[in-house]
């Protein structure tokens, strides 16, 4: 059954924003944000240690991540600028998770400084955190890759062994050797084995791959293991024909696993982590844009005034985004487009052959499942600059989270040269 994606903001609302903040922009949905997180804590509320770590690289926006602050959540960080947000924040200690590969070592002392916890991507890193820091702090964590395919009953999920992150079995067992021998006393399993899943079996099966791995290294090495760390890879549906992930049924998947494999070999304290971002903010964020030009040549074009910059995922993977025309939500979509943005790219479309009710310049465009990943890929190509994001507030009102790039902004790693002076003066 075809699941209808209805807009969180309607055409008039929209037309009031645009009088203030013109498109294109990214909006969320506050009230949903809150309501997911809480339907997530509440899934895994049969783990009393169980902590979100949000993924900031999905929507690294301050005011996003206070919100979910505020339900417990965590950071989960992959470089300084991440790592000095979730400081900024008030979100320090053990609500960092640092998770990154070819890791600078400054970043390493910063994550230290914060009182992070570093989750190590490969086994060399042990020395460089040694040499960056000075000593191992007491409590880490070690990422498992464990190579092959990750199967599951409905196919191929991904290809872990040819990911360029984590650890192999015989590696983890030696690194947690090594750093329980340096004074390392508290210990974490961290694997990411596929993404963007949409089906509720993914958690439990990775949970059982992580527990009876935290069992065999138990056995090996003797290390107290304090927290497992499911990571992301819970998905969302883009498509409308797909069924969402039910988290209750995740939650309680995982559980069973719990129980099955961890309570019996006496490791029924060991706490649970997630790290998830495109869940936690996907559906609850938008891109608005309007139509400003139509096409007739071997195709029907609708060109907006947004583009790649600012929503990447349609031209580097071909993903799908639904796409709503406000106002004409229960149209006939009795037409077939390609919506396109103004890069000099082709692949700068946001759906290609996809039919829609009839646009006419002027109308709105709600680009949905923009939450994650969307603003946060932007760049700059032709000169083009990334939008402004506002928070759609639970009383209605429209709060400015990010303003809008300016010229003066693009031009700003020119401002040490002379012809930083003339750019600054023409965009004036």
């Amino acid at each position: 059954m075809q699941m209808k994606k209805v807009p969180f903001v309607t055409k008039d609302q929209i037309e009031g924003i645009a009088k203030i903040y013109p498109t294109p922009f990214h909006i969320y949905d506050e009230k949903g944000i809150r309501e997911n997180v809480k339907r997530l804590y509440e899934a895994f509320s049969w783990n009393p240690g169980y902590k979100e770590y949000f993924a900031v690289k999905a929507t690294p926006n301050p005011f996003l991540m206070q919100i979910l602050s505020e339900y417990g959540c965590g950071s989960d960080c992959s470089s300084k600028a991440e790592l000095v947000l979730s400081e900024a924040v008030g979100i320090t200690g053990s609500d960092i998770m640092f998770s990154s590969n070819d890791t600078p070592l400054e970043e390493f002392t910063y994550c230290e400084k914060l009182g992070g916890i570093i989750n190590l991507d490969d086994i060399t890193h042990i020395e460089a955190v040694e040499k960056s820091v000075g000593y191992l702090p007491k409590t880490m964590s070690c990422r498992y890759n464990p190579g092959g395919y990750f199967k599951m009953s409905n196919g191929i999920m991904d290809n872990p062994g040819d990911a360029k992150y984590g650890m192999t079995e015989e590696q983890i067992i030696e690194a947690y050797k090594i750093m329980k021998s340096k004074g390392v006393e508290n210990f974490g399993i961290h694997a990411f084995l596929a993404s963007n899943t949409v089906t509720n079996e993914y958690y439990p099966m990775l949970a059982k791959v992580l527990f009876e791995l935290a069992v065999r290294l138990k056995k090996e090495t003797g290390a107290h293991i304090t927290f497992i760390n499911l990571s992301g890879g819970i998905g969302i549906p883009y498509q409308p024909d797909q069924e969402p992930n039910d988290i209750m049924v995740i939650g309680e998947g995982v559980r069973k696993v719990y129980e099955e494999v961890l309570v019996p070999a006496g490791m029924g304290d060991v706490s649970l982590c997630t790290e998830l971002g495109r869940y936690m903010m996907g559906p609850y964020g938008g891109l608005v844009t309007q139509a400003i030009h139509e096409k007739h040549t071997h195709k029907e074009y609708i060109g907006v005034d947004a583009c790649a910059a600012n929503l990447m995922r349609p031209a580097i993977y071909g993903a799908y985004h639904h796409i709503t025309v406000l106002g004409k939500e229960n149209a006939p979509c009795d037409h077939v487009y390609d919506v396109t943005g103004s890069l000099c790219e082709n692949c700068d479309k946001f759906a290609v052959d996809r039919k829609l009710p009839r646009i006419d310049k002027g109308d709105y465009l709600f680009i949905h499942d923009a939450g994650a990943h969307g603003h946060s890929m932007g760049y700059n190509y032709n000169g083009k600059l990334r939008s402004a994001e506002l928070l759609l507030k639970e009383d209605g009102s429209v709060q400015l989270i990010r303003r809008a790039e300016t010229l003066n902004d693009y031009f700003a790693t020119f401002d040490c040269f002379e012809i930083g002076k003339k750019l600054k003066e023409l965009v004036k």
